[in-house]
């Protein structure tokens, strides 16, 4: 009798414990995806009230920021250290919001020619992660800020698939960062995991939210 208790109650046991750990691995699963629920945090509240505003003003507020996500990557790029995507990020945010404040030329171009300053800064003076990612981040500074620049000039008709577009190969962008070992190291995975879902939740409310009411 004692016996038959004695193993009801072990096995009662391994069973709590296998329950704990499967629920301490689901926690620690979720907290590795932080970046995720960040974005999701930033971006959800937007993307409902996103039927409200007006394409031109949309347009233009999201085509002048492109930029700066190929720019951060550049300058991240050139430094060489993963490490400094977070802080990047955040002076590159200042930066930009700085330069609308001012309001006399537009944060979209200013953002371009200085990614393409850092561009021929690598070219000249060399890069840390050798010339052929240098040629994949320069590819990314042109094609992102041609989506951009030309989303701007055009009517917002017509700029909101163009801007949107951008976002959205952006994100694949970041994925293919977060995912390709060729593409390892350039920026911290924390925030290509982050910028990725931003930049997709962005691209869909520009396409089928803004101006919607």
């Amino acid at each position: 009798m004692c016996a038959t208790t004695s193993s009801s109650s072990s096995s009662s046991s391994s069973s709590s414990s296998g329950v704990s750990e499967e629920r301490r691995s689901a926690g620690r699963a979720l907290l590795r995806r932080w970046p995720t629920a960040l974005a999701l945090a930033l971006t959800v509240p937007g993307l409902v009230l996103g039927g409200s505003e007006e394409v031109a003003g949309a347009v233009r507020g999201y085509g002048e920021f492109l930029p700066l996500l190929p720019l951060l990557y550049v300058v991240v790029h050139q430094t060489g250290r993963a490490k400094a995507t977070w802080p990047v990020l955040g002076a590159g945010v200042v930066f930009a919001f700085a330069l609308q404040l001012l309001d006399v030329v537009s944060p979209a171009g200013v953002m371009v020619g200085v990614a393409l300053a850092v561009l021929l800064w690598g070219a000249v003076r060399g890069t840390p992660h050798g010339r052929p990612l240098l040629g994949v981040q320069a590819a990314g500074a042109v094609v992102f800020g041609a989506l951009a620049l030309t989303g701007l000039v055009l009517g917002p008709d017509v700029g909101r698939y163009l801007v949107a577009a951008g976002w959205f190969l952006h994100g694949v962008w970041d994925f293919a960062h977060l995912r390709m070992r060729r593409l390892d190291g350039v920026v911290a995975p924390t925030f290509a995991e982050w910028c990725g879902v931003v930049d997709v939740v962005v691209a869909m409310e520009l396409l089928f939210l803004v101006g919607a009411v």
